[in-house]
């Protein structure tokens, strides 16, 4: 994929990161585009539990989640509020179907820097559940969403109100469990799966998302014609440009994904690692050319704000700045500006094939 591991240096992202808040600018821009809508429940009621029990999987693991449970006094408010954020998350709050609908479960993470809550929604005539979750609103995380939103394959559902951020829940398999159980599986077509980790790859490096160790992403399967194609979708986002090293921004330097890794090195030629990055790169910059003006107002509010601390952000200039031989990088004053930089750097040859062409149609 790109150049060789450096393993003098352990590839381990910050055991904490700190929590940004969302300026102004972001939450105007927030409300601009739809993500900014009063809510009915806020982080902070969630947190007046009771008490909690410890949520164990199937084969009685711990999966550092606990299910907790509340006051009678304070249930009812929190479990009719969580149905109708739930219709707000889904149909733009249309409540004609939240009768039929109720709260199974909430379950609390301590685990990680979100905190977050998730919750379980059930349909009481056939048992049939969805999950969401509520965290609090870290500017990194929204980034982060954003920019998933805006220039990968996938739609993001999410919304804000004050210290508080709603996601939709991202189906797939976590990829630790997929590497664990289906990796090896006679149905799955490594080859397939060794393209699409090498697209995910320079997804993430592209638009600098970092910490995708295998838990942090899922994998999508969906059936084909004659076999099945695969997806791989980041579902945690508080990483967004805020680490100093630059192959933190790669999944393939993570001991965590090796085994997707060794499928790369064993099933894909250099010549057709490269076509995948090429192909990526033309759809991401085809996202870029169509979303251009949203994209510009997100990262000239993201160059004017702090996510992340000063040695990192000289750390991660100085090693993009060296690896692209581009000197550019090192005038960036703030992670945003690298990201702009970033994007730039990387698209700016797909950016020109499309405008070459495009103006073929246009005479």
């Amino acid at each position: 994929m790109h150049s060789t591991i450096d393993h003098q240096e352990p590839n381990k992202p910050s055991r904490k990161k700190p929590m940004f808040p969302v300026n102004d600018r972001l939450r105007a821009y927030l409300k601009n585009h739809g993500r900014e809508v009063k809510l009915p429940v806020l982080y902070n009621d969630l947190l007046h539990i009771t008490y909690s029990l410890p949520l164990k999987d199937k084969l009685g693991n711990d999966t550092y989640w606990e299910t907790v449970v509340y006051d009678m006094r304070d249930w009812e408010f929190i479990r009719s509020g969580l149905v109708q954020m739930y219709a707000i998350l889904k149909t733009e709050g249309d409540l004609t179907f939240t009768s039929h609908l109720d709260v199974a479960r909430i379950d609390y993470c301590s685990f990680g820097n979100s905190n977050p809550f998730r919750i379980r929604i059930v349909n009481k005539y056939n048992d049939n559940y969805d999950h969401y979750y509520i965290k609090i609103a870290d500017a990194s995380r929204i980034y982060g969403l954003e920019l998933e939103h805006i220039l990968s394959p996938n739609r993001i559902t999410y919304l804000t109100n004050q210290n508080t951020l709603v996601e939709e829940h991202i189906p797939g398999i976590p990829g630790d469990v997929f590497i664990a159980n289906h990796l090896n599986d006679p149905h799955t077509n490594k080859i397939r799966l060794a393209k699409e980790f090498v697209k995910f790859n320079e997804r993430c490096f592209v638009r600098l998302l970092g910490d995708m160790r295998s838990y942090n992403f899922v994998v999508d399967i969906t059936p084909d014609i004659e076999d099945y194609q695969y997806r791989i979708r980041a579902i945690d986002f508080d990483q967004q440009s805020y680490e100093g090293r630059k192959n933190l921004y790669m999944p393939q330097f993570f001991k965590e994904n090796y085994a997707l890794v060794d499928l790369c090195s064993k099933l894909l030629n250099k010549e057709s690692i490269h076509q995948y990055q090429t192909e990526e790169r033309t759809m991401m910059a085809f996202r870029v050319a169509s979303s251009r003006f949203r994209l510009m107002e997100l990262l000239n509010i993201m160059a004017k704000d702090q996510i992340s601390v000063p040695a990192k952000l000289h750390q991660l200039r100085t090693e993009l700045g060296d690896y692209f031989h581009n000197q550019q990088f090192y005038k960036c004053g703030s992670m945003g500006q690298l990201v702009k930089r970033q994007l730039k750097q990387t698209l700016q040859k797909n950016l020109k094939l499309i405008q070459k062409n495009l103006g073929k149609f246009e005479d």
